[in-house]
């Protein structure tokens, strides 16, 4: 059977250069592999004598022992004769990992070049506490972030100065391993260089070998007005550095708000608790109370309970999500009055009459509900 030249079957002249083949080869694997033509025996038979083509062209000793002698230079190893020629050539297929790997990571979407062009460093977060003020009305903060930047010593090489890297034995300096696993080829990221494909011998003592050193970086951070408790702000690249000059990652730095001394926050509302003598909260009044914008009066309604909530429209915090403002809520907390003179104790005494405790229907309907209830309740006990 006569075989097509292998030229022809890749499409390029008998001057083409490696690039020009693998180029050709490329093209040509990806229309014709089998994973994209599922089925179809013609393809797969096609993708069989293009890889052949290709595993003679692109070798040097084979293309010119090609050239030379045509196909009958390969029928022996077909026939399992002794081929006159195989002192011609070696049969080392290093060349095929590379393109082959490369036609698969095309196939696949996994390319060696997209990884490491998309290949990022570790995102960092950093807590920062601040202050309900702060919190409320937006701040800025410089923060301290632990960071390293590139040697000096060394610049970035991580091998002494003058000391030039060694190229590492395993991958031979690409970074990438080749395992022929049956028709397909294997590639992975060489473990013994981590994928830089070369080996420092000689390490730089100031940085150890790592080509960076430690120190801590300043960044501004600026909060917006209206931020909670865990919100967290992107600062986007300010994170780790990537791998082998890759994009650092990310910073986030998480809000922590402090517990604040008069008001405590609930979603955009502000709570405080604002204690009135029995006085006003019998008589009724007007009080100061603190906001976070200064002091406002407001009105006690007589015969005010310990605890009744008093809420005042728009003294809140503005949200930053639904741009609305939330209320200020002031609970009442009636103070018993304490360290009292005679007089005054006296005072108390004639009130206590007047109101007349065995008729407290009147004065005091939530204390006549409660003994009631434990009359009735001891009454029960006994029946």
């Amino acid at each position: 059977m006569i075989k097509k030249d292998y030229y022809q079957i890749l499409g390029i002249s008998k001057t083409a250069n490696s690039r020009e083949i693998k180029k050709s080869y490329k093209k040509l694997a990806m229309k014709y592999h089998p994973d994209r033509n599922q089925g179809n025996k013609n393809s797969e038979k096609k993708f069989k004598i293009i890889k052949e083509a290709y595993e003679i062209l692109i070798n040097p000793q084979k293309r010119e022992a090609y050239d030379q002698y045509g196909h009958a230079n390969f029928e022996y190893n077909n026939n399992n004769t002794e081929n006159p020629f195989e002192n011609h050539f070696s049969h080392s297929n290093a060349d095929f990992g590379d393109i082959f790997g490369d036609v698969f990571s095309d196939i696949f979407g996994n390319s060696h070049s997209y990884q490491k062009k998309n290949q990022k460093g570790s995102d960092l977060q950093y807590n920062l506490e601040i202050n309900l003020e702060e919190s409320v009305q937006g701040t800025s903060k410089e923060i301290l972030i632990p960071s390293t930047k590139k040697c000096t010593a060394c610049y970035g090489s991580g091998s002494k100065l003058g000391k030039a890297l060694d190229t590492c034995h395993v991958c031979h300096g690409r970074g990438q391993t080749y395992t022929k696993q049956g028709f397909f080829t294997v590639q992975q990221t060489c473990s013994y260089c981590q994928g830089k494909g070369k080996i420092i011998t000689n390490p730089c003592l100031s940085c150890q070998g790592k080509g960076k050193v430690p120190f801590n970086k300043k960044i501004l951070v600026n909060i917006p007005s209206g931020i909670e408790t865990n919100d967290k702000i992107k600062i986007p690249n300010e994170g780790q550095t990537g791998p082998n000059r890759t994009l650092p990652g990310d910073l986030y730095v998480q809000i922590i708000i402090k517990k604040h001394p008069i008001f405590e926050r609930k979603e955009n509302n502000l709570y405080c608790d604002i204690p009135i003598n029995f006085c006003m909260a019998v008589l009724g009044g007007t009080i100061e109370v603190p906001t976070l914008h200064g002091k406002i009066k407001i009105k006690i309604p007589s015969e005010t309970q310990s605890g009744k909530l008093l809420r005042i429209k728009g003294k809140g915090i503005h949200s930053i999500r639904t741009n609305k403002i939330g209320d200020l809520i002031c609970r009442i907390i009636v103070e018993t009055p304490v360290q009292l003179n005679e007089k005054q104790k006296n005072i108390i005494k004639k009130l206590e009459k007047s109101l007349n405790y065995n008729n407290q229907t009147n004065n005091n309907p939530k204390s006549k509900r409660f003994f009631d209830g434990i009359k009735k309740f001891f009454e029960n006990l006994t029946k």
